[in-house]
């Protein structure tokens, strides 16, 4: 255990290292909900929130809503689709040409799991269809720079358990444009993350994430909650009955 929390230590500070020699040089952070909400055998409700800011909880940078209808095909495989309301400030940084941005966004996914040894890699695969609304502020109030563009997702994902309380997690999720540029951004991800109890656990992590033309890093604090909420669902239909 003591090598792999050494590994995990090392990763976070190359990262920083790497980090400072190019790209954006505040180090933000992301505060984080997640909920997949069983509400049957087959189907649950995903649940997300996420606030994101350029420094360290201080200027705002985004909020992002997001939920979506899962269907379990079994133990490692699950479709959703689902929707999102994302609404960003750019304007921290040097963007001329940018004003708030607010997007409507349509996802579908497909997850598949497995295990090899000790360790749990989950394969995420997802498209978006992003309605974006925006406006020129800077040069004419009047510009419309509204548009709607597609993407592709993939995200690797290891999560390797330490003991029966903590684990460590490590993603890379790769971005693609499927207009234009091809290349969108790519994020590599690693955390400590603690099991609370078997439904809610903690992550604190750190996340490089890398544009084609400059870096963010930010620190990441998630809290994924995971309620079984069928026996409720039961209960409220025998009651109807």
């Amino acid at each position: 255990m003591n090598k792999l929390f050494l590994a995990f230590i090392l990763t976070i500070c190359t990262l920083k290292l790497s980090a400072q020699e190019t790209g954006e040089d505040k180090l933000g952070s992301w505060h984080m909900y997640f909920g997949t909400n069983r509400i049957s055998d087959r189907l649950s409700i995903h649940s997300e929130v996420q606030l994101r800011y350029f420094e360290q909880a201080k200027n705002f940078n985004q909020l992002l809503l997001r939920t979506g209808l899962n269907y379990h095909i079994n133990p490692n495989a699950t479709a959703t689709v689902g929707y999102g309301y994302i609404d960003t400030d750019p304007t921290f940084v040097e963007s001329p040409r940018e004003s708030n941005l607010g997007e409507h966004r349509i996802f579908e996914q497909f997850i598949i799991k497995n295990k090899v040894s000790e360790f749990l890699f989950e394969h995420r695969y997802r498209l978006e269809q992003r309605f974006i609304s925006q406006t020129n502020i800077r040069s004419d109030p009047e510009e419309d720079l509204s548009r709607t563009e597609h993407r592709a997702r993939y995200r690797l994902q290891v999560t390797l358990p330490l003991t029966n309380i903590f684990f460590l997690n490590f993603y890379d999720e790769v971005f693609l444009n499927l207009q234009g540029n091809a290349f969108g951004q790519n994020r590599l991800y690693a955390a400590l993350g603690i099991k609370v109890t078997e439904n809610l656990s903690v992550q604190m992590g750190y996340l490089k994430n890398h544009f084609t033309s400059t870096d963010y890093d930010r620190l990441q604090v998630g809290v994924f909650y995971n309620p079984d909420l069928r026996t409720l669902f039961k209960r409220k239909e025998k009651n109807r009955n």
